[in-house]
């Protein structure tokens, strides 16, 4: 009997605002056989969140456990909580044949990058600055002071998109979902590049917010 071939790992990153959570969803349901890997983090769940499908929710000092044990393939301290991937888990689902998507921010992309460069990389961008903040206070779960931090913390995010090997504009949810999915199929960043139409589109929107 032939061994099961194994996935691929695709990392998912993107500013706060930018809707990569929505695109994720739907990148899952456009996609057969990609499975997402579950995060670990210390922040308080929220209202609709279901621990172990959402994230797995621990405590700080469970989360340093797992820290000190090599645990996690990546980690990163983001708006003062920490959100780490278990590698064992994701290898787990790779070895079953499955493609692995993480959600994670640039910092833990970059981590990945390092531990298994096979991964390919992909920087969900926001339409405009006018747009990121819309998405942001259209939340209603955050003060006006986080909402600007947030903001801060988005432009700064956003000049890391060229560490990636693709980069989405979400402007249209249908639009970015299939290009997503293009990405997922194609194989391998060999098979793909940011055409210089969408390179021009990202320095224009990163000019605007400076």
């Amino acid at each position: 009997m032939a061994a099961t071939e194994p996935g691929r790992l695709i990392v998912l990153a993107a500013p706060s605002g930018a809707g990569k959570t929505t695109l994720a969803r739907a990148l899952l349901a456009r996609a057969p056989g990609l499975q997402f890997s579950v995060s670990y983090t210390t922040r308080s769940r929220r209202e609709t969140e279901v621990d172990g499908e959402d994230y797995f929710f621990v405590s700080a000092a469970e989360f340093d456990a797992m820290r000190a044990r090599g645990a996690f393939l990546e980690f990163a301290e983001v708006f003062d909580h920490w959100y780490g991937t278990s590698g064992e888990y994701v290898q787990s689902l790779l070895d079953q044949g499955n493609s692995v998507l993480l959600e994670i921010d640039w910092q833990g992309a970059a981590q990945v990058r390092l531990r298994r460069p096979d991964a390919i990389s992909v920087f969900i961008m926001p339409p405009s600055r006018e747009e990121l903040e819309r998405r942001l206070r259209g939340r209603r779960t955050d003060s006006g002071g986080v909402i600007q931090r947030r903001l801060r913390d988005a432009l700064s995010d956003m000049a890391h998109w060229s560490e990636f090997h693709y980069v989405v504009v979400n402007d249209d949810l249908d639009k970015a979902a299939a290009e997503l999915a293009a990405i997922v199929s194609a194989g391998g960043a060999e098979n793909l590049t940011v055409s210089a139409r969408t390179q021009a589109r990202v320095e224009a929107i990163l000019a605007a917010g400076q």
